[in-house]
């Protein structure tokens, strides 16, 4: 909340409402502000939309990907934003929701789509990926060392029968992991699920796109913050927030500059915000996350 600089009166975008946790915030703690809330989740936003309801039409639910953003507005008639919130990955609902698929402690059916209704599903990755496909998506996006031999023991197992469930696929990843390194860095299973996650929802080309349009869209003054979990994820974030800053981009050596670049926007901490202790002891889901944040020149 402190990072988007509230003020009354302004028009705020939460693209990822959830459980409208930061949306109920921002209206709470403001006057005759406007709140677009986006998911993708029709569950959410039925929950989102009860605890919302104390607020009227101030609140304006809208399902869709956040990286529609500009779609979105330009269907509710509203050309610029005072600021936008992103609290990226799977939502604690979706996980504590066993039969989604998302969780690696819950026996389901895979699925992970966070669009119940649209697009492929973990089952069709697991099933339908050649070992080459699955290999470079645990590599990547899961940033996990064993991702060759998790993709062999997947792909040999459904010769047999396809692979169904959350618990079978952890027991496949399982077997591809050397016993010694299953010991070491929490759940076996994490890196390879969050791999399957986002190539399910697409989130890193989403999250690209969504950067540079929920930037473009804010007022001058408007602030940008964005939640993180993961190095993929805040590795665009930080990239492309440092893009936003620079100015000049002529050689050092050059007397005057010549390029006229000026900065876009510049950043409202130094260095990323992370959980405190506090927070970290009732909250322990908190303990990846990073928080940007930038306001536009």
């Amino acid at each position: 909340m402190q990072a988007l600089n509230l003020k009354d009166g302004g028009v705020y975008v939460d693209g990822t409402l959830g459980g409208a946790g930061h949306s109920y915030q921002i209206l709470n703690r403001t006057k005759n502000t406007k709140l677009i809330g986006i998911d993708r989740d029709n569950d959410a936003l039925q929950a989102a939309g009860k605890r919302l309801e104390v607020f009227g039409d101030r609140a304006i639910l809208c399902k869709g990907n956040f990286c529609e953003v500009s779609r979105i507005l330009k269907e509710k008639n509203i050309s610029g934003i005072d600021g936008a919130l992103l609290d990226l990955g799977v939502s604690s609902y979706q996980l504590d929701n066993g039969e989604r698929g998302f969780s690696y402690n819950h026996n389901a059916r895979l699925d992970m789509r966070m669009d119940k209704t649209s697009g492929i599903s973990a089952y069709d990755v697991v099933n339908t990926y050649k070992k080459e496909e699955l290999t470079a998506i645990f590599r990547d996006y899961g940033e996990e060392k064993f991702a060759s031999a998790i993709a062999s023991r997947i792909v040999s197992a459904r010769e047999t029968k396809p692979v169904e469930t959350t618990f079978e696929l952890v027991e496949l990843i399982k077997a591809g992991i050397p016993a010694r390194a299953r010991r070491e860095g929490g759940h076996p299973a994490k890196r390879t699920f969050q791999a399957i996650r986002i190539e399910v929802n697409d989130e890193l080309n989403s999250l690209k796109q969504a950067v540079k349009d929920f930037f473009d869209l804010l007022n001058p003054g408007g602030r940008l913050a964005i939640i993180t979990f993961h190095s993929l994820e805040d590795r665009i974030v930080k990239t492309a927030f440092n893009e936003y800053c620079k100015g000049c981009t002529c050689p050092p050596d050059f007397p005057i500059c010549v390029c006229g670049n000026k900065p876009k926007g510049k950043l409202v901490f130094r260095k990323p915000v992370t959980a405190g202790d506090e927070e970290l002891e009732c909250n322990s889901r908190s303990s990846c996350a990073k928080l940007r944040a930038i306001e536009k020149i």
